[in-house]
């Protein structure tokens, strides 16, 4: 007498010989079927049974192929490799694959592989989401810093291509600066198609029109009578107005980078000034 594993993982029998091998005829069971004999303690396999031997060699070619690797246990793997870099998104997804990929394997009577492949996937998509929070907590300042340094530069090179603007227009009127109450329409025609980005610091408010402002010290002043070109204060980033200029009470306002404010000089070089300079800035031409 014997009895089964079947593929739905439950026992059966004990049957005859003759029952067992009615079901490999019938396809029920083959040489991977576990099988106990009466008698005996341990399970082995239909096909380790010599009394089968010649019933399982004749059975149905398409039982004696070799499995197939379940698609579901690979991408399970995939996926919680890739969340990683998803932050823990991805591993999410290959969790419940790789969950689905074990049942579906173990119900195939040895027609589906990758057992290892699902449980594999199932661990790391765990560990990953597991650790994808404080992962994301560690990513998201370092994410801050970087996009705050980036529009740092932009602000200064913006500042670079007004200070070059001034300096197009004086070239073109006589050696004097634009007008302190009209800078941003003179030097328009200098600023060509990119005057709206160039005139907007990266980190502003976008629905303003400018976000810098004229030294009103140097309103019409003649380039060549400023004494000290290099320390003299010609843009410094402000909030949002058009043809915005004045002194150092600009300063009162907050920077947009988290301190050092952005300042052009009269000779075009451009500094981001920590705030314990500002109070030594030149104003006065």
């Amino acid at each position: 007498m014997y009895k089964i594993i079947g593929g739905d993982q439950k026992e059966y029998g004990p049957i005859s010989a003759d029952e067992l091998r009615g079901w490999i005829q019938q396809n029920r069971a083959d040489a991977r079927t576990r099988v106990q004999v009466e008698g005996r303690a341990e399970w082995q396999t239909l096909g380790e049974l010599p009394e089968f031997a010649a019933l399982l060699a004749a059975q149905s070619p398409a039982m004696n192929v070799a499995p197939k690797t379940s698609g579901l246990a690979i991408t399970s793997l995939v996926l919680g490799v890739l969340g990683a870099v998803s932050c823990g998104l991805t591993a999410l997804v290959g969790l419940v694959l790789g969950i689905v990929a074990l049942v579906k394997i173990n119900k195939s009577q040895g027609r589906l592989s990758g057992g290892g492949l699902a449980i594999a996937g199932i661990a790391v998509s765990g560990i990953l989401l597991l650790v994808a929070p404080i992962t994301a907590a560690m990513l998201l300042p370092a994410l801050a810093k970087a996009k705050s340094r980036a529009e740092h530069i932009q602000c200064v090179n913006r500042v670079k291509q007004l200070a070059v603007s001034v300096m197009l227009y004086a070239n073109d009127h006589d050696g004097r600066l634009p007008d302190a109450d009209r800078w941003c329409d003179q030097i328009q025609v200098y600023l060509g198609n990119t005057s709206q980005s160039v005139l907007l610091c990266p980190a502003g408010n976008p629905a303003d029109r400018c976000h810098y402002a004229l030294n009103a010290e140097l309103s019409g002043a003649e380039l060549n009578r400023i004494s000290s070109p290099a320390q003299t204060v010609l843009f410094v980033e402000t909030e949002g107005g058009w043809n915005t200029s004045g002194g150092p009470e600009l300063l009162a306002k907050p920077s947009r980078h988290r301190g050092p404010r952005v300042v052009g000089f009269a000779d075009g070089h451009v500094e981001m000034v920590p705030a314990s300079r500002l109070s030594n800035l030149r104003w006065t031409p």
